[in-house]
């Protein structure tokens, strides 16, 4: 594809995202690629590259605007203003808006004007207010500087680098060592990542899926703070393990591992479409001690399984703000009210899951949010509603020496190198029997 072709391609991209705003970006690109199978690798990395820069700079592009003269943003003005703000000179940045075939059309007498007022421009500017610059909804400010106090904006900058691409090797089939060997054999060089016992990285877009290690089940593509909350439920062979809200089986899948292919594990979702995904997965892992559970209303599936699980799995529903430097647009499509159905529908899971823990055994509650409300905030009101359940800190031999210490933990990319992760380990009381319930004398007669 010409550069052109590319930057139109690209304005293609963000007019069907501005078309589904309550459609993950990622789920309308693939869809848009999908549909457009003759866009090969190199010109998908340059179109997706341009579209993700305009998605993490979205506030502060549209102030810019704005000042300008524009008087809406449109997904043509805001990928020109990204190329400018990258250092691409405006005359250039003009040139690739064309009339040819695959162009995207010339630039109208306006757009060339409000252009024209961005060169010698910074994309920072000490004018904009504080949650354009952090490129946040107004609202959700004041919830992440109750998160991140003085260090906010260095965690939001973290937030929106571009991810690293991280493996779980699946230790049922080859060592940490031997995959590494094996993704080098088809030039992808992994790092051992510094966490999870299970992990490797890989620095920006790599064909793994293409690779022999991903297709026959040695690796899957998963954030390390993901693995660290698989990594903290502790489970082990012997144990009856239900992953409450099971998805597409990331962490399932970690779980059969650490418990080498023995117990039982559910796998249990409210979203048939996850559940089946997750079978292909299963497969390609040689994972065979797992069963599913479609979870529905005037179930009596979990009624019948009250108090029988020895660890059970909550990661819950949420915001996805630990998630935003693989989906920059989550930060502009959330809403307050959003956020407030999720806090009514985690406080629902957290009850209902709790019921399946048997007295003795664990309960732990995960999120990939940053959002107190979210994390420790519904703990703690959890801890009120149940007084049968007490935070307690895991004893998995899988964590590094530091998160065994603590019953609660939050990474983050800048203090981590992970996504934003939650996760908190809480314990059922075991159940007294008659004879701890005599009062005994304290003394003989």
């Amino acid at each position: 594809m010409t550069p052109s072709a590319r930057l139109a391609a690209s304005i293609d991209l963000l007019t069907a995202m501005e078309a589904a705003p309550r459609k993950p970006a990622d789920a309308v690109a693939n869809s848009f690629f999908r549909e457009r199978r003759y866009i090969g690798g190199g010109d998908r990395r340059a179109v997706s590259g341009l579209v993700w820069d305009v998605m993490r700079e979205w506030r502060r592009l549209s102030w810019h605007l704005e000042q300008s003269g524009a008087e809406t943003p449109t997904p043509r003005t805001l990928a020109a203003a990204c190329l400018a703000f990258k250092g691409t000179p405006i005359r250039d940045v003009a040139s690739l808006f064309s009339d040819g075939r695959f162009a995207a059309g010339a630039l109208t007498f306006k757009e060339k004007n409000v252009l024209s007022t961005l060169a010698e421009k910074s994309l920072d500017d000490p004018r904009m207010p504080r949650a354009v610059k952090l490129e946040l909804p107004d609202w959700l400010l004041p919830k992440l500087e109750e998160t991140f106090g003085d260090t906010l904006e260095e965690e939001l900058a973290a937030l929106s680098e571009p991810a690293t691409l991280d493996l779980r090797v699946n230790i049922l089939r080859n060592s940490r060592q031997e995959a590494q060997k094996a993704l080098a054999r088809e030039g992808l060089h992994a790092t051992l990542t510094p966490l999870s016992p299970w992990g490797l990285r890989l620095n920006g877009r790599q064909p793994v899926t293409s690779t022999t290690p991903f297709k026959d089940g040695r690796v899957e593509i998963q954030d390390e703070g993901s693995q660290l909350v698989a990594a903290i439920l502790g489970a082990a062979p012997q144990m009856r393990v239900l992953d409450y809200c099971a998805g597409a089986g990331g962490k399932t899948l970690a779980l059969a591992m650490m418990m080498e292919n023995k117990g039982h594990i559910a796998a249990c979702d409210v979203a048939e479409k996850r559940l089946d995904g997750a079978v292909r997965r299963l497969r390609r892992a040689g994972v065979h001690n797992v069963e599913q559970h479609l979870l529905q209303a005037g179930d009596k599936w979990a009624k019948r399984r009250s108090a029988s699980f020895d660890r059970v799995l909550v990661d819950a529903p949420c915001s996805g703000t630990g998630t935003w430097r693989r989906n920059p647009d989550a930060r502009l499509r959330m809403t307050e009210q959003d956020l407030e159905e999720l806090l009514t529908k985690q406080a629902e899971i957290l009850d209902k899951a709790s019921t399946l823990v048997k007295p003795g055994g664990r309960l732990v509650y995960a999120t990939c949010s940053v959002l107190r409300a979210e994390n420790a905030d519904q703990v703690e009101a959890f801890l009120r509603r149940k007084p049968d359940f007490k935070l307690v800190a895991s004893d998995s031999s899988a964590l590094p020496e530091k998160l065994k210490e603590t019953s609660m933990f939050s990474l983050s990319p800048r203090q981590n190198g992970t996504d934003g992760f939650f996760a908190a380990v809480l314990t059922r009381a075991e159940e007294k029997t008659a004879s701890d319930e005599i009062d005994l004398p304290l003394s003989a007669e």
